[in-house]
């Protein structure tokens, strides 16, 4: 075995001592069961010593294949990312830039309330009613709730839709499938669990009623082109093909999930161009809940500012982490940056405290693998633009790699 596998070896051996310490750390294993069996809950400092041991061996190797190469910058990062998550373990936080940096390879542009005024004032003239204007959209989104007991028809009908689209461009294993479960009392919307041999299991939080936009959202995010064929993706070329077996771990707060939830979020622009997602919309999923197609243009007009309104939680992230701001300032300018009413802010806040600079991965993330995707692809061609997405799914870089 060459000395870049045997430290991938030690390099899964050790995440997966990290998720003694916390449970949540290791979002999907594949590898050999001995090797889960076998990990010990030994003392954060042991850990962290052989992070760095491991940090001291891959640098000292030098490799001239292009390949190889790219696999070692990548596992290097990974691994530099365990060493941080163990610090952050044993107390030592960083600040959230330096702490994004550490852990996924990338910082978020800096951003103040004055830079998302515009967008506000766009959303002010949008949206119906008088008043102001986070009351007036909570009030405007109630039409475009999903009723409870329409949730799985119409969620299942998006998943459908999204597997059918993305079978035109990726070729997916036969025995590729996954459960959807709905669950509440989460601080995720929606989570993807890989199980491994191309199976999911997609489980949707019910805490919240669901928004008609959020069924092709999580569909595309959680299952195709997203989460679901990402793993499968991996599973099948890096850990079977090449026997990379880094690849058969995967630790939550690494630069993995940079590229796992950009491309799950750009993967929804990609199966779902904005002219096709209307016409699936309103011939499909609004009837099946009960809402009024004719509603459906404004509503994706009110949307699409929304969307500009995405990093401000990642600038209230960054306030409140710092120290900057308290819990109650952090939930008023969510509701008025990201316009979300109360309760979701208080949960969008839990979120936050759980998995802290991790909220950079869905905007930053998604932009990053935009880039990516455009440069070399345009934005017209969708064959193209399939074809350099599923190869970036299939042969993973960190953030710094993709400019």
């Amino acid at each position: 075995m060459s000395e870049l596998s045997t430290i991938a070896e030690a390099y899964v051996r050790l995440v997966l001592a990290v998720g003694l310490h916390d449970p949540g750390y290791v979002d999907a294993y594949i590898g050999p069961q001995a090797w889960r069996d076998e990990a010990q809950h030994l003392p954060l400092a042991q850990l962290q010593q052989q992070a760095a041991d491991l940090l001291g061996r891959i640098a000292a190797l030098s490799d001239s294949d292009v390949e190889q190469k790219a696999r070692q910058a990548f596992l290097r990062l990974q691994i530099a990312s365990v060493k941080t998550y163990i610090e952050q373990l044993m107390g030592q936080l960083l600040p959230f830039d330096q702490e994004s940096l550490a852990l996924y390879d990338a910082v978020s542009p800096p951003l103040t309330p004055a830079d998302l005024d515009a967008t506000l004032a766009e959303l002010d003239a949008l949206v119906p009613g008088q008043g102001e204007l986070n009351a007036r959209l909570s009030a405007y989104n109630r039409q475009f709730e999903i009723p409870r007991d329409k949730l799985d028809a119409v969620f299942t009908a998006a998943v459908n839709e999204a597997r059918a689209r993305t079978l035109r461009y990726i070729a997916l294993p036969d025995n590729e499938s996954f459960e959807i479960a709905y669950v509440n009392n989460q601080v995720w919307s929606a989570y993807n669990w890989y199980k491994g041999n191309n199976r999911s299991l997609i489980e949707v939080n019910t805490d919240f009623p669901m928004f008609i936009s959020r069924a092709i959202d999580l569909a595309s995010h959680e299952a195709y082109p997203g989460h679901h064929v990402f793993n499968l993706l991996l599973e099948q070329d890096m850990v079977q093909q090449k026997n990379w077996v880094e690849y058969a771990v995967y630790p939550l707060y690494s630069p993995m999930s940079f590229l796992a939830e950009g491309s799950a979020n750009y993967g929804i622009e990609i199966a779902f161009p904005h002219a096709e997602r209307m016409q699936f919309e309103k011939s499909v999923l609004f009837p099946l809940a009960g809402i009024d197609p004719a509603k459906a243009e404004l509503y994706y007009q009110i949307q699409a500012v929304l969307q500009q309104l995405s990093y401000s939680g990642n600038m209230v992230a960054k306030r409140y982490l710092d120290g900057e701001i308290d819990r109650d300032a952090a939930i008023a300018m969510l509701m008025k940056y990201s316009l979300s009413d109360a309760e979701r802010s208080a949960q969008r806040l839990r979120f936050i405290e759980h998995n802290r600079s991790y909220v950079i991965n869905y905007n930053l993330g998604q932009d990053t693998v935009q880039a990516f995707v455009e440069k070399r692809a345009g934005k017209t061609d969708a064959a193209l633009r399939w074809q350099v997405f599923t190869e970036l799914l299939r042969n993973p870089v960190s953030a710094s790699m993709m400019h």
